[in-house]
């Protein structure tokens, strides 16, 4: 399991030992975090803990390819690397983690189910079946479900019930977000993971991981889209009413941006990379063109060292970004969650912190935005406290908010599905036992 040892803290609450493990395109990280009680706060909701970080580790990623593995030795090699480095700084040993999964093909929707009642009050038994006919639907679906959890019960066709047991109905229903994903992909990745050595205690959608990390105060409540701009993909969440509604990816990201300046100025990638992050903006200015930026000097070439203006390379970058924002901007009007989230956006990922795509997002996405970075852990190097650790501080806090969606949805209703998708279970007894 994740938790690599536990401390009676009194009471029904215990303080863990979490490992958790992002898979990224650019770099892989990993936090072993010691969680101890907190109680819920106002101002990070769904935090019942506080996170201490114990060890620490990245890497530059190596074998994956906008969230899918290409090189399964190279990918693998990476983890290990990654993992001890963790190990070493803890001092403890991790054998099983919580990873996140952010490869293109993932798909959203909703599902209902219904049971009946009988005009009686509703038990915690009527809530399980009635969770459980929701995750047969899914489950009957030709792909893996990686979340089945519910956004909202109703009763008699009352809607938005938050919590329906003891109260009295004819009709018990459920309407229920479910998340899946291409099987080989997901399967190469727990299979990388297993090569290491390691088990995969939970799969969490990046989506999720990175707006559970960046939320504030009322924002899930009121309505809010986390658009988390990686280095291969860019993910997009969707918050309702304090759940999770829509998730979805897309197979570009900031390295995109990379390449594209390595192509239009003749450089190498890894150059490409150094004058984007030193020189880079999505932000074209008319100084641009009187500022001359020295490109380096390239391997074999005779003719000298070549200088362009910094407008070149902004109007390089903005292209590209622009692309990427108006396609966020499509997915987003296709989700149908438009009137949930208003014009609360919150960025995050490695990209938005590349100078003046902040600016480009509100123009193109009209809507007040901000920039988001993990909140709420302690311990973490200075390096790993920006927009570009989001996700793995997100893996941390799931257990924490997942409390009421699964311990009801993984539970004795729930137990025929193991066969199939025991891995994802697992983590339901976990939260019931540990939280």
């Amino acid at each position: 399991m994740s938790v690599i040892s536990s401390i009676s803290s009194g009471g029904s609450r215990r303080t863990r030992l979490l490992t958790v493990l992002d898979v990224g395109s650019s770099k892989i990280s990993c936090i072993i975090a010691r969680l101890r009680p907190l109680g819920q706060t106002q101002y990070l909701p769904g935090r019942t803990h506080r996170m201490e970080v114990l060890g620490f580790g990245v890497q530059q990623s190596r074998g994956v390819k906008s969230g899918m593995i290409v090189d399964l030795v190279a990918a693998e090699q990476a983890i290990r690397q990654t993992v001890d480095a963790a190990e070493r700084m803890s001092g403890l040993v991790v054998d099983s983690v919580i990873v996140n999964f952010s490869c293109r093909g993932m798909k959203s929707e909703h599902v209902t189910a219904a049971v009946p009642v009988g005009e009686q009050a509703v038990t915690i038994r009527d809530i399980r079946r009635v969770l459980s006919d929701g995750s047969r639907t899914a489950f009957h679906r030709d792909r893996p479900v990686v979340h089945s959890l519910p956004v909202s019960f109703s009763l008699d066709g009352e809607q938005d019930v938050a919590d329906p047991q003891d109260m009295i109905g004819n009709i018990l229903g459920v309407d229920m977000h479910v998340v899946t994903a291409d099987t080989v992909p997901l399967r190469n990745l727990e299979h990388c993971i297993n090569r290491a050595h390691l088990s995969v205690e939970r799969m969490v959608v990046t989506p999720l991981a990175s707006g559970l990390s960046v939320l504030v105060g009322d924002e899930a409540r009121l309505g809010a889209a986390c658009i988390d701009f990686g280095g291969g993909t860019t993910t997009i969440s969707v918050f309702s009413k304090g759940k999770f509604v829509f998730a979805d990816s897309l197979a570009m990201g900031s390295h995109h941006i990379t390449l594209d300046i390595a192509r239009g100025l003749s450089i190498s990638i890894e150059d490409a990379e150094r004058l984007k992050v030193m020189h880079g903006s999505a932000f074209v200015c008319g100084s641009d063109d009187r500022h001359m930026i020295t490109l380096p000097a390239q391997h074999g070439m005779s003719d000298g060292i070549a200088r362009y203006p910094r407008g070149v390379l902004s109007r390089i970058i903005r292209a590209r970004a622009e692309e990427m924002l108006e396609l966020v901007r499509d997915r987003l009007g296709r989700s149908g969650f438009g009137p949930a989230f208003g014009k609360r956006l919150i960025m995050t990922g490695g990209g938005s912190q590349l100078t003046g795509f902040p600016d480009v997002a509100r123009h193109i996405l009209s809507s007040r935005l901000r920039v988001g970075r993990p909140l709420g852990i302690s311990g973490l190097p200075d390096m790993a406290r920006g927009a570009a650790f989001s996700t793995i501080v997100g893996l941390l806090i799931y257990p924490q908010s997942a409390g009421f969606d699964d311990q009801k949805l993984y539970s004795v209703s729930a137990e025929r599905l193991m066969k199939t998708e025991g891995r994802f279970l697992r983590m339901g007894r976990w939260l019931r036992e540990s939280f």
